[in-house]
């Protein structure tokens, strides 16, 4: 039978070895293996290379919002929370407290074509324009990122409640031996002056807990001693036992719902890490369009400024030609000059302004922008301002509806109040009296040598160590107990105020809920205002420019037969290039409140046809 019995353990265990490829060791070993987080890649993505050509980038729309998903430090930062929350699952699974993760959230830069830039000229007046003196982007804080927390849980964690139980199993063992030598004050009980004795102890112990609240342990003890007593029957001697206690919580620690409160808290926090992403991916696509957007505005702005440089350079020499001709005084020829210059001081800060724009752009859509050929490349935007037709937008009502449905940050806030009520049940429960039911099955056994010097022994003992186990596989020693074990707290206060503190932490969480709900129908509405605005802003911006376009060209005519000085033909060249650029400006404006508004409804990843399984990817 014993044959039998080694037999088919020996099949079960070869199976169980070659289920998979990994080796005995290797599972053996897989528990105390570490599980390491992936290297940070900090190389840039394949598309950069697709669209740097002949030295410069030229780049879309589109080829900048899958760069900046490719390569955004603040995306590729927030992918790691995934892995995080999986550790936490996993951590909670094995019965320990939870760590928690970051909340934070990264905006793209405002850059230098947000609201602190100087993208319209000043507006056109009767005196002679002198330029503009360009600022430091860094002083006017469009360099920055800013940071958002989108945690509503507050700074203080919640209680944590009654103990969990260790899922994980665990064994332990205890080899030890000791020789010990111990003076008999009365020597009859031993029969010698000096007792001495050889010790040694084999136990192995096994204990794990389960999601109703009960704790196993399992205990294997084993004692073997030799002894020069006289008195002693056997020398030597073997003591073993084998014995199972479980402990059984009837009130507090009861239930699935208290023990596994953590694991349904990090299976939410996985949840919300996957939310946190999303939400990053809209923060990261919105602020590439804004940015885009602006990037182009100054490109069309800076030709803009380039054609009326043009402009008044002709006048210049128009100028010149009639002073020397005596049609025009001395005077024009100068005002004609400092035009010039002015407009050539406005055309230098455009193009920076325009530099400091790609390199802002840069830094959002590469990993590293300090390679070389990266560095040095210039950007040119392939797509243009192209304002979309005039159409009718949904109701507002249709429009917070939909963005109280598809909002990223909505839907985690919501989690995240999930998580507050079942962490409140767990501090719930430690309210309760402590009252457990144990119990406590032992078998013992006994067996030795006849020492060659004390008295006969019960021949029923004598054997090796397979009469111990023998006597413990029978159970003819066995032991029995159970009872119950009551912690009735007289005072509860710390239970109660974790009670009280947990339920008022609840109610702020309702609270910042409302609050980003409400946040999210002021953005909603404020983009919708904002749209229409930029809308009026460009069918006038235009009208402005065709009457201006044809008051310069009246102006013109009139100049040519010396009815004009070129002061008046200076004013109107600033009315065009001023009405130009507020064109230009509308454009964008209209473009980023559009954007605006897909980012608030929680719209702008369909918009852009960003794929998320490929977004969280990163590839």
């Amino acid at each position: 039978m014993k044959k039998l019995t080694i037999s088919i353990y020996l099949i079960f265990f070869s199976a169980w070895s070659l289920r998979a490829d990994d080796s005995v060791w290797q599972r053996l070993g897989r528990p105390y293996a570490p599980r390491t987080a992936p290297p940070v890649d900090l190389t840039n993505s394949p598309r950069l290379d697709q669209v740097l050509r002949a030295g410069n980038i030229y780049l879309s729309l589109s080829d900048a919002i899958a760069l900046a998903i490719e390569n955004n430090l603040d995306v590729e930062l927030q992918r790691y929370n995934m892995p995080t929350a999986d550790s936490e699952v996993l951590r909670a699974k094995g019965g320990g407290l939870l760590r928690g993760f970051s909340y934070n959230l990264a905006e793209a830069p405002v850059g230098v074509g947000g609201p602190a830039s100087p993208l319209v000229t000043s507006a056109a007046s009767n005196n002679i324009a002198v330029g503009s003196v360009p600022t430091n982007p860094s002083e006017l804080g469009v360099l920055a990122e800013q940071q958002t927390n989108l945690s509503i849980l507050g700074t203080l964690p919640l209680s944590n409640g009654p103990a969990i139980p260790q899922f994980d199993p665990a064994i332990t063992a205890q080899v030890n031996w000791m020789h010990q030598s111990a003076p008999q004050s009365s020597p009859g009980t031993t029969g010698v002056n000096v007792l001495n004795s050889d010790t040694t102890w084999a136990n192995a112990g096994y204990s794990q807990g389960f999601g109703s609240g009960t704790q196993l342990t399992a205990g294997f003890d084993n004692m073997r001693q030799t002894l020069n007593s006289t008195s002693s029957a056997f020398s030597p001697f073997t003591a073993s036992s084998f014995g199972v206690t479980v402990t059984q919580p009837l009130v507090r620690g009861f239930g699935l719902a208290v023990n596994r409160r953590f694991i349904r808290i990090a299976k939410n926090e996985r949840k919300i890490a996957d939310l946190l992403l999303r939400q990053q991916l809209i923060a990261t696509v919105y602020g590439v369009v804004r940015l885009y957007t602006d990037l182009v505005a100054l490109f069309e702005d800076t030709k803009v400024k380039e054609e009326t440089l043009a402009a008044a350079e002709k006048l210049y020499s128009d100028t010149k030609a009639q002073v020397e001709e005596g049609t025009q005084a001395q005077i024009e020829l100068t005002r004609a000059n400092a035009q010039v210059f002015s407009i050539r001081q406005d055309l230098i800060n455009s193009r920076g302004l325009l530099e400091e724009q790609e390199a802002i752009v840069k830094s959002v859509i590469t990993r590293r922008a300090n390679r070389p050929e990266v560095l040095n490349a210039r950007i040119v935007p392939t797509d243009s301002l192209n304002m979309p037709e005039k159409g009718n937008l949904p109701s507002l009502q249709d429009l917070l509806a939909q963005a109280f449905q598809s909002r990223p940050d909505l839907k985690q806030a919501g989690v995240q109040v999930e998580n507050s009520q079942i962490s409140l049940q767990g501090s719930r429960n430690a309210l309760l009296p402590e009252l457990d039911l144990v119990g406590v099955a032992q078998n013992s056994g006994l067996t030795g040598q006849q020492s060659p010097v004390g008295p006969m022994a019960d021949p029923t003992f004598i054997g090796g160590y397979g009469n111990a186990l023998e006597q413990l596989a029978t159970v003819k020693y066995p032991t029995y107990e159970i009872g119950l074990q009551l912690t009735l707290p007289l005072r509860n206060r710390i239970a109660q105020a974790d009670v009280a503190r947990d339920e008022i932490q609840i109610r702020q969480t309702e609270i910042r809920l409302q609050q980003l709900r409400n946040q999210a129908q002021l953005e909603v509405e404020d983009a919708l205002v904002a749209m229409r605005k930029a809308r009026a802003s460009y069918e006038a911006s235009l009208q402005t420019q065709a009457l201006q376009q044809e008051s310069l060209e009246a102006e013109q005519s009139k100049f040519q037969v010396g009815a004009s000085t070129s002061f008046f033909i200076i004013q109107y060249e600033s009315y065009l290039a001023q009405a130009r650029s507020t064109v230009v400006v509308a454009k964008g404006a209209y473009l980023k409140a559009q954007a605006a508004l897909q980012r608030a409804v929680g719209t702008i990843l369909d918009d852009h046809q960003v794929a998320i399984d490929q977004a969280i990817r990163g590839r």
